[in-house]
């Protein structure tokens, strides 16, 4: 089975700090997988970061919502112990604890209430797959979903643009990505040549040890075979080996079979990519604002281990 959402280990979390008095957060997440009987993989699966794997992150979470309402404590660093609420949720006989449930806890409810103190229900209806996702989870999902958007508006945007701008922006692109050399010697290339469909020539690096040919089409239309045909004979007839074709729509399967099978290396980015990696390398857009996310600094709190 796939590793649970961190509520669905509440239940499990709580009942093995019952079974086995005080533990480390690592003898549970042992016990607990074990219970569940997790795969190694399953235990493998790391977070996007690949600091921590899921299921440790997600037994972390469910810990920490169990103490936010009172139902374990922490006695010391690094260890939980069940308490007397503990005890009385499991002899209810419960089959789920989850974030509803813990609702019903006065400190649980004043913990998930926003600072402003109104209702955490009030002017928020999360939707149905956010709901079993850790609170990192749901904002790496909302950056994703925030990104996705932006990633769109910048597509449309860049398909509304003028042929002359859309070179520039090639040419701010590439050598954001590091290609082209400075940003005058590319622009002194790209857009220039039009030379049997290519674009434009640019060094692979600062030292011109090799040259990209670059095709960069604002188009609506699906790029086809024969067009990277075109592209390809122009290379084969400058004897280069390396290219990219750039368009702001899509490419057919066909055309993208033809690519692969090329000896010559070209590239081929439509734009869904090429709107990415804008957004990877800060082109045509702007940063609307910073959050910074904050964790316990276990190390401040080192000297108080022996009192």
């Amino acid at each position: 089975m796939s590793v649970p959402d961190f509520q669905s280990l509440m239940l499990p979390v709580l009942q093995q700090l019952a079974a086995d008095g005080e533990q480390s957060p690592s003898d549970v997440r042992a016990a607990v997988a074990s219970k569940l009987q997790l795969t190694p993989e399953d235990l493998a699966e790391m977070l996007p970061s690949g600091r921590q794997t899921t299921f440790a992150n997600r037994v972390a979470w469910a810990l920490g919502y169990l103490k936010q309402a009172g139902l374990l404590e922490s006695p010391r660093r690094g260890s939980y112990r069940l308490v007397e609420r503990g005890r009385s949720a499991l002899t209810e006989g419960v089959d789920r604890i989850d974030i509803q449930y813990l609702m019903r806890f006065p400190e649980f409810a004043a913990f998930r209430r926003p600072s402003g103190g109104t209702s955490p229900t009030v002017g928020r209806t999360p939707q149905s797959e956010d709901i079993a996702l850790t609170p990192d989870e749901q904002m790496r999902v909302g950056y994703a979903r925030l990104r996705a958007n932006v990633a769109a508006q910048l597509l449309e945007r860049v398909q509304q643009v003028t042929p002359k701008f859309f070179e520039e922006l090639v040419v701010d692109l590439l050598v954001a990505m590091g290609y082209g050399g400075s940003r005058e010697d590319a622009a002194a290339v790209v857009g220039r040549s039009g030379d049997e469909g290519i674009d434009g020539i640019i060094k692979e690096d600062r030292l011109g040890l090799d040259a990209i040919y670059v095709q960069a089409k604002r188009w609506k239309e699906t790029v086809g075979r024969p067009d990277i045909q075109r592209f390809a004979g122009a290379l084969q007839g400058q004897r280069a080996r390396k290219g990219v074709f750039i368009t702001t729509s899509t490419f057919t399967a066909e055309a993208k079979a033809y690519a692969n099978n090329l000896q010559s290396t070209i590239v081929l980015v439509d734009g869904n990519e090429l709107a990415e990696f804008m957004l990877d390398h800060g082109v045509g857009v702007g940063e609307a604002e910073t959050l910074k996310v904050l964790r316990l600094d276990e190390d401040y709190f080192s000297e108080d281990l022996g009192g």
